[in-house]
């Protein structure tokens, strides 16, 4: 089943500054701050929630189709989709600008300071879901604001059901924006920070949130997830990793398992427990496309995990 994916498509430069910025920062003096960092390490990801589901939906033999706005730097990141045999048709280059980027700099204790360069992104309005044709599921991930708020609604009217994960965008909204967006989405898909951002920001009380998103996903972490369907709850537990290395990018891997599952219409628990395992792969490695397992190993690991076979395409 061809799955649309909306969303940021995006370049991580990750710097490690091997010390720790409280010893650097003076707090009476914060108000003229000026200072140079000297990183010890430097490495470049792949990157953007539309670019990570689509490498994490490709591993497992779905069929992403990406959908977003890039600069004048994407050949490389262009080149990395073609290996992994995802189709860039509907990635569309806006001349004289950059692909969004995101300039992340760690110190020992794991604190972070970002900048975050849109670029390209804030031009995703610009391309139309529609212009993806034969589509038969969807999801809406974090990305422009105005792009967002326009996938949602082609979709809706074009009857493709579609996940709607607004992730880090929440603030750009107001609460009646984000009740709009979930009271027409098929379902919702949020961590469980994110959806206390959408009951502070709404009002609404987190089982008039299930009522109105009708099927609703909440991530945990380490504690799992649940999904909220037809009043019931269903709660999938988080898979057994290796090592815990880095998390980013752990939620996009999610929302691959579930979208291969409805594209191959499993049941949620199964669905769920598939994007668990794929956040749990993910995390054990350092950024958020540098995991290849082959679907031998995936099937190995889920019945490990679950004590059920899965069988992947």
């Amino acid at each position: 089943m061809r799955t649309l994916i909306t969303g940021s498509i995006a370049y991580d430069t990750i710097l490690m500054f091997g010390d720790h910025f409280a010893n650097h920062i003076l707090p009476d003096q914060v108000h003229i701050i000026n200072l140079s960092l000297t990183a010890e390490g430097m490495r470049r990801d792949f990157g953007g929630c539309c670019g990570n589901i689509a490498y994490n939906l490709s591993l497992l033999g779905g069929d992403a189709i990406p959908m977003g706005t890039v600069g004048k730097d994407f050949a490389l990141y262009r080149d990395w989709m073609h290996s992994n045999g995802i189709d860039t048709t509907h990635v569309v280059e806006v001349e004289d600008t950059y692909t969004a980027q995101a300039f992340v700099t760690t110190d020992m204790d794991n604190n972070q300071i970002t900048a975050f360069h849109p670029g390209a992104m804030t031009d995703a309005s610009m391309v139309d879901a529609r212009e993806a044709g034969n589509i038969e599921l969807a999801i809406v991930a974090p990305n422009d604001k105005q792009a967002m708020v326009q996938h949602v609604h082609t979709l809706h009217g074009s009857g493709i059901p579609f996940i709607f994960d607004p992730g880090q965008s929440i603030p750009v909204f107001s609460g009646h924006e984000m009740i709009e967006l979930i009271s027409i989405a098929n379902y919702v898909c949020v961590n469980d920070y994110e959806c206390k951002l959408i009951s502070n920001k709404t009002g609404l009380s987190l089982a008039s949130i299930q009522e109105m998103a009708g099927i609703l996903v909440i991530t945990r972490g380490a504690n799992g997830s649940e999904i909220y369907l037809n009043g019931q709850e269903l709660h999938v537990q988080a898979v057994n990793v290796s090592e815990v290395v880095d998390p980013t990018g752990c939620g996009d891997a999610y929302r691959s398992g579930l979208l291969y599952g409805l594209a191959n219409r499993l049941d949620w628990e199964t669905s769920a427990q598939l994007g668990s395992l794929m956040g749990g792969i993910k995390i054990e490695h350092s950024g958020t496309q540098n995991h290849s397992p082959t679907l031998e190993e995936i099937e190995g690991r889920f019945h490990d995990n679950f004590g059920k076979a899965i069988s992947l395409s």
